[in-house]
This record gives C-alpha cells, structure tokens and sequence, in this order.
C-alpha cells in the first residue's frame, strides 16, 4: 500500500501496541517490528520509533539495535528506554534515578519555539514509567522539557530530526500525547495521514482481487467483529467464490446459532450453517482439565470444517479474521515466540492438514480499526459492537466437566444478564461480559424448602485490548434486579456472585 509508513521498533514494552494504535488513530500507517529484526528495506519507512522496555540500557542484557541507517538519515523519535538509549551511548550518562519516576508528572519548563512542543504548554500532565534516568545529554543534545523530578525529560539533537522523551505519549494520562505524536510525524517528518478506513477497503479489495482471481476461497465465521469484516471484504472481492461456514459447537450463547445465521443472510454472504453440537458435547463428556477442554474443542472443529470444506470443489484458499495483535505476538522483542497465540484467533493445523494457502485480509489491523473499516461498509452496529467471546465459548465458563444440562443453565443465565446490560444501557459501556458456572453447590431457601443448587458468578471487564482489564462497577441496582431474575428463572441457580477481580492478578475469564 502506497502510504506513508513508520516503523516501530519494539523492545519489549507493554505500550508499544499502544504507541501504534496512537499514530493509526492519526490516520497514520505504521508496523511494529522487533528491535532485532529491522527491515532490511528501509526505503518504505519514513520515519522511526524506539519503544520503551523493561530492560535497562546499563544492563548486560541491554538491548542493541543497529541505528547506522537510520540515525541522522530519517526523523528518529525515542520514548523511554529509546531516549535512554539515544543518551547512553552517544555521550551522555544514564544513571539509576533517586526519585520514584512512575505515574503522573506535570511539565515544568517547555523551550520557546520548537515545533515538537507545539500547542503543548507548561502544566501538561505526562505519564512516566522508569527506574533509571538520563543525568546527563548526548553529544550535540539540547535540552527541550522538564518535570520537577525529571530534568532530561525530552531533548532534541542539534543537526538531525532525532527527539527523545522519557515519558509515554501514548498512554491516556499523557494527555497532550496525541498531540505530541502530531507534532513529530505531521510537522517535523512531513508524513500525510491518509491512512483511513476507506482507503483500507479499496486498497484491500483490489489486491485481493488480483492475489485470489477466480479461486474459491472457505472461511470460518465464528460469528464474531473479526471474521465477519474478513469475509465482507473478501465477499466484495471475490462474491460467489467465499464459502463461510459456521459451525454451532453447542457451546454457544442462548439461541445464536439461529440469530447469527440470519444476521449473515442479511449481509448477502454465502454461509451455510452446520450443528454440530451433539458431536461437541459427546467429545467433551468427562473431561474437566481447562486445557484438554480447549484441545479437544479445536480437534473436533478441525474435523467438522474439514468435513464441510470437502464438500466444495476446487477450494484452494483458507481465509482466517487474524489481526495485527495476533501477528505481532508471534515475535517477541527478543526475536523468539512469545506467549502462545489463542487457540481461537487461529484454526491450529488447519492450514497444513487441508493443503490450503492461507489469506488474511485484517492482519494489518488492530481490534478498533476492524470495527472503523466495518462501519465503512456498512455492517450492522450490533455485530460491530458485539463482545469478544472465547472461541471454546461456555466450555470455559463451565468449571468442570460439561453437561448439556450445565450448558442449558449457563446459557439461561448468560441471556438474562447480557438482555439486561442491553435494557439497561450498560452493554456498550462494557468491554466484554459472562457467566462462570461455578462447580460447587450452595444452600438456599426458596419458600418454606431447602436448595442445594448451583453457585454462578457474573463477570464484567473494561479494557482496550484484553491484554490488561479492570472490573466495571455495575450499579448496585442493576446487580440486584439481575440477581434476582436469574434466581427465579433459572431453575438448578440459587446463588448468584459478582467478581470484582482485575486482571493482572486474575484473567477474564476464569479457564
């Protein structure tokens, strides 16, 4: 694609995904590539950023990226560990901080006239996150901003378009980061943002257009913001040629199966349904482990698509919904794999076992730019808008072994409570909600009788990306109506809990 283009060097930050999606949401393109393994066809990038890291440029373990093409040759911004870097080892001292350098700060001293403070003033709050700090400028540095612990907090050298910062401009308590991040890219490096949803699809469709020809490409809906903005855009592309199947697991929310199918109809894809729940819940029958669960979800789905696909001649292609955090999370910054991509984002083995190339026309994407490009084409809000949902689905909520009669409980109560975030407006205030069927029994009284039945605990998180979330303070009202309606509708459910636990320590869901 003929834009624009930043590269991002990663040094293993937990913001550098957020860095990203701060230049995209510019209207900016850019890639995030590990500090390692620089491109070797620099000419396509216009301009660079170094990342944070939790390793320190003092350590043996340092992290060493090659800069010689890219130092003083094009517009060089580094963030944190970047700036700490840029001084270390060109002159300057970075030395262990004797003030705790973490949370907010406020700038106390901003040097008149330069154009990467621009409609920044003194006062600005800016979020830090380091131990060590830049004691002394780099050769050729002048010092362009101050906190009133942090001295060096951004300098510029003199005879290149090279900025450093030691705070994060990406994250939301740097609230003129954005700004900031304008500055760099749009004034100093001269970078057009023209990388829009509209452009996207174009672009996307046409080059799918000549890679696929007349080939007939199969897909997987899982019924999720992903596949179904992949399959859109490849229905554009190709038409008749894309084969979607869903496939109803059993593990589905309560009636899904049929009110996704016809949303698709809606859409004018070609989707054919297939339940296969019996063969899912007769393969799950004793098993408990979280792990061997999931596994054996994703055998049985391979075999069901597999059954499918083969009933349509001349398939060459497999279209996958991946998306750029699934990509990048297969390299890690020290060059190996890092933590295990999700068994859902990815049809495991797939590719391999059915002798099919693999196209995925998302995986330049992030999470929101998937629902922006959707929204483009026109796709119904509610879809857009849909919660993320395991792709083992219930079969995780359900502690335990799985029974079609803890699923049929599960699935009652996930309905009661998702229906009423919807009535009550709290639906899209909320990142992602559930039930965990938990596998204890408590005791109850329902009118003169004595209950031993099932325990269930809601769950409601808000978060950006999955990666950190914290618990949504749901009004007490709100818990107390949904309390109980499940108790009186549900029959097996006498006890209903609500988990306020954030994560990290805890995880979203609970397997």
């Amino acid at each position: 694609m003929q834009h624009n283009n930043v590269l991002i060097l990663d040094f293993g930050s937990q913001y550098t995904q957020l860095i990203a999606r701060r230049v995209r949401e510019l209207n900016i393109y850019c890639e995030i590539h590990p500090f390692n393994k620089i491109p070797s066809n620099l000419d396509r990038f216009n301009a660079v950023i170094l990342s944070g890291s939790p390793f320190s440029v003092r350590g043996e373990n340092a992290l060493h990226p090659d800069l010689t093409e890219i130092r003083g040759k094009k517009p060089l911004l580094g963030v944190c560990y970047g700036a700490q870097y840029l001084a270390h080892f060109s002159g300057g001292e970075v030395a262990p901080s004797n003030t705790r350098e973490y949370g907010r700060a406020n700038l106390s001293y901003i040097k008149e006239g330069e154009d990467f403070f621009k409609l920044i003033h003194e006062g600005s709050q800016v979020w830090m996150s380091h131990s060590d700090t830049i004691k002394d400028l780099p050769t050729g540095a002048v010092l362009l901003a101050s906190t009133r612990d942090v001295k060096n907090a951004a300098y510029k050298i003199e005879g290149e378009d090279t900025y450093a910062i030691q705070f994060h401009p990406e994250v939301y308590h740097s609230v003129d980061g954005k700004q900031l991040l304008h500055n760099f890219l749009v004034d100093i490096a001269g970078l057009k943002q023209d990388w829009t949803p509209q452009s996207f699809i174009e672009e996307t469709v046409e080059e799918l257009k000549v890679k696929l020809g007349n080939d007939k490409v199969v897909l997987g809906l899982s019924g999720g913001v992903d596949s179904s903005v992949a399959a859109m855009l490849l229905n554009k592309a190709i038409g008749k040629n894309l084969y979607c199947i869903f496939v109803n697991n059993g593990l589905l929310r309560k009636n899904e199966f049929q009110d996704v199918l016809d949303q698709y109809q809606d859409m004018g894809l070609n989707v054919k349904g297939v339940d296969a729940s019996a063969r899912f819940l007769d393969a799950l029958e004793g098993k408990s482990d979280p792990e061997e669960k999931r596994k054996t979800i994703g055998r049985v789905f391979i075999e069901v698509f597999d059954d499918e696909a083969h009933q349509i001649q001349e398939v060459k292609w497999l279209a996958q919904g991946t998306i750029y955090p699934d990509v990048i999370e297969s390299v890690s910054a020290t060059g190996g794999p890092s933590a295990t991509i999700k068994s859902h984002h990815n049809v495991g083995g797939l590719p391999d076992f059915m002798k099919l190339k693999v196209v995925e026309p998302l995986k330049l994407l992030f999470k929101d730019e998937v629902r922006r490009v959707g929204a483009s084409m026109n796709m119904d809000k509610q879809l857009l808008g849909r919660h993320p949902f395991p792709g083992p689905g219930l079969a995780i909520r359900i502690l335990g072994d799985i029974t079609p009669e803890k699923v049929r409980i599960l699935q009652e109560v996930d309905a009661i409570f998702i229906n009423n975030l919807k009535s009550w407006n709290l639906y899209d205030k909320v990142w992602q909600a559930g039930a965990m069927l938990l596998p204890v029994n408590s005791v109850g009284v329902m009118g003169d009788e004595r209950t031993y039945e099932k325990c269930v605990a809601l769950r409601a998180v808000e978060s950006t990306d999955g990666m950190t979330a914290d618990w949504v303070n749901l009004p007490y009202e709100f818990l107390q109506k949904t309390s109980n309606e499940i108790i009186n509708k549900v029959k097996g459910v006498n006890r209903v809990v609500y988990d306020i636990s954030s994560k990290p320590p805890a995880t979203i869901e609970w397997e």
